[in-house]
């Protein structure tokens, strides 16, 4: 009698705590976290924030790219692992007019991390009260479809989720 229910009881821990090991292997949602693509810097002077990077600290600068689109002038700094995205207005309805009116000196205006599943992430993010600051992605800088994240719902960080 006994020993058969410490058999069948320890059959039961295994069974589980395999089954639960099984269900922590499933993720928790469809798309994933990538790397840091680049942090956004806000500059009133591009030529003088190109030149700091390029010939002052020796950085790989690329040539000044307009996003009409976007509203704004972008230039990219290489560091090794990541890179500094420089930002220009592009007309007086820029976003990035806006951010210099009111931080005259400049400063960082948003991080950019890579998904690798864009619209999977919109619809989970959505469901968890996350604000998506519009409803389908647009190309990026990069020619990749990417969306914003509301800064309110990231802790005051404006988001930047790009296709990987």
């Amino acid at each position: 009698g006994l020993l058969a229910r410490l058999q069948t009881s320890a059959l039961t821990i295994r069974t589980l705590s395999s089954s639960n090991s099984f269900s922590q292997n499933i993720p928790s949602c469809l798309w994933k976290l990538g790397r840091l693509n680049h942090v956004a810097i806000a500059v009133p002077d591009l030529e003088k924030a190109q030149s700091l990077y390029k010939d002052v600290l020796g950085a790989e600068v690329s040539e000044t790219v307009a996003l009409p689109e976007h509203g704004v002038y972008t230039v990219f700094v290489e560091l090794g692992n990541t890179k500094l995205e420089l930002l220009h207005p592009l007309g007086e309805k820029s976003p990035i007019a806006s951010f210099l009116q009111k931080n005259k000196t400049g400063g960082m205006h948003h991080i950019c991390i890579e998904v690798d599943d864009i619209k999977a992430a919109m619809t989970e993010l959505k469901k968890k009260k996350i604000r998506i600051l519009s409803e389908e992605p647009k190309i990026g800088a990069h020619g990749k479809p990417v969306i914003f994240l509301h800064p309110k719902d990231c802790h005051g960080v404006l988001v930047e989720l790009e296709q990987a």
